[in-house]
């Protein structure tokens, strides 16, 4: 698949997705967007995938919406291959039923937040910052706003917002944003702890986050019992208890 905005490849159970617009400080445009979508719904699919792994081109991660093109759509440039959606950024990276790890080694800027806050983990270099300066535009960040509170409390989200203040990876990671920086071999470790584990399991896990949120509070407890009687069916699930009795690394075969 050819895209115009990311570039995207498959080796050893990860796939990469990059943002590739440097020149634009990897600002998304709606074609953008659903090309995200696109490579999302891919790896979905790609039963070998066990991780992915978001990074981008440039010294900035994103640096959000690029407003002119929002504004007037002839300054996108189509994907002949997809018909674009109104879908929101956040939604799009939302659709990962798969865990992911968002590699940030430049600058978060607004709407950019919307990529690394839908990941699974957030690794950054010590150099990066972070800002929301929305407000100074006469805007809010709503979406990212909504997708803060997943992450931090409430008056904290709204103080990166309401203040549009600029912060450290350091304060990132102090704040439970980052998981860790990009040093030493923690990025690797991480990634192997993530594929040596039983991928069907992982789904599973994802599927049920994504369904407690729409079940009312006696239900959820009947539906997280049913799903652990349905896992246990699976071939993976077999395989692994037969792996750990007989001292042996498991073959997943997400089944």
């Amino acid at each position: 698949m050819k895209y115009n905005f990311i570039k995207t490849s498959i080796e050893q159970h990860i796939f990469k997705l990059t943002l590739a617009r440097p020149e634009k400080r990897n600002a998304f445009t709606p074609t953008m967007v659903n090309e995200i979508s696109h490579a999302i719904l891919e790896a979905n699919k790609n039963k070998t995938v066990r991780l992915v792994l978001i990074n981008a081109e440039g010294p900035v991660f994103c640096a959000g919406m690029d407003m002119k093109t929002f504004e007037n759509p002839e300054f996108d440039i189509l994907n002949s291959e997809i018909q674009n959606q109104n879908i929101s950024l956040a939604t799009a990276i939302g659709q990962l039923n798969k865990p992911s790890i968002a590699i940030v080694e430049g600058d978060v800027i607004a709407g950019g937040f919307l990529i690394i806050l839908e990941c699974t983990y957030i690794l950054a270099n010590k150099e990066a910052k972070f800002s929301l300066p929305e407000v100074k535009r006469g805007i809010f960040p709503f979406q990212v706003l909504a997708s803060l509170i997943k992450y931090i409390p409430q008056n904290k989200a709204l103080d990166l917002c309401i203040t549009a203040k600029e912060i450290t990876a350091s304060e990132a990671k102090e704040l439970g944003i980052v998981y860790d920086f990009l040093e030493g071999d923690k990025t690797n470790e991480l990634m192997k702890a993530i594929i040596s584990n039983a991928p069907k399991a992982i789904y599973s896990g994802f599927e049920a986050l994504k369904k407690l949120g729409n079940l009312a509070e006696k239900d959820k407890l009947p539906y997280l019992l049913q799903a652990l009687e349905d896992l246990k069916k699976t071939r993976d699930s077999k395989e692994g208890m037969a792996a750990f009795f007989e001292k042996r690394v498991a073959n997943w075969l997400n089944e």
